[in-house]
């Protein structure tokens, strides 16, 4: 049964989550919203460095190609490489189509997350709607069906929310909302 569980949507409406524990064992993290501007608008957000730290974090460090790396950090005066670096391994894309990403998971995840790092996705969806309109669809694909895991998206739900509104923000009006 699909959704069997709706977390809710921001304040405006525009970004929904949906949590899909139809599988028995495991969860997938929907969430959409449509951005009013071109697609190649929001797949350059996702694939250059300037989008990145437009929308995303702080600093960060593109090798957009299959098998590259997304290298963030959301700390202004750090440096990519240091503990704080979040790294995004590009699995693979079909341009300006989809993405699919998976963290390499640090000290910074939650202990219980590391035994399932080999599980865990990010497949990213992007749809044309017309010249000026694209919806984005995001599935985080890999969620144990858990208390642990069930805490931790209510965690990613309001994360993944505010970045959404930051690119959203960033794709309609020029202007960077990345305050890190």
């Amino acid at each position: 049964c699909f959704p069997v569980w709706l977390i809710g949507q921001d304040k405006e409406s525009r970004i929904t989550s949906k949590i899909d524990s139809s599988h028995v064992n495991n969860m997938v993290l929907k969430q959409s919203f449509v951005v009013n501007v071109p697609l190649d608008s929001v797949w350059n957000a996702y694939t250059t460095k300037k989008g990145w730290e437009s929308w995303a974090t702080a600093i960060a460090e593109i090798d957009f190609k299959i098998n590259g790396k997304i290298r963030t950090n959301y700390n202004k005066k750090g440096k990519i490489g240091n503990d704080s670096t979040i790294t995004l391994h590009v699995v693979n894309y079909i341009p300006k189509r989809q993405i699919t990403l998976q963290a390499e998971l640090t000290k910074n995840f939650p202990e219980f997350m590391k035994k399932d790092e080999k599980d865990l996705f990010n497949v990213i969806h992007f749809r044309e709607i017309n010249a000026t309109k694209t919806e984005v669809t995001s599935y985080g694909v890999g969620y144990k069906n858990n208390q642990k895991y069930k805490s931790l998206l209510k965690f990613f739900i309001q994360g993944n929310t505010t970045s959404y509104i930051n690119l959203i923000n960033y794709l309609e009006t020029g202007k960077s909302s990345v305050k890190y």
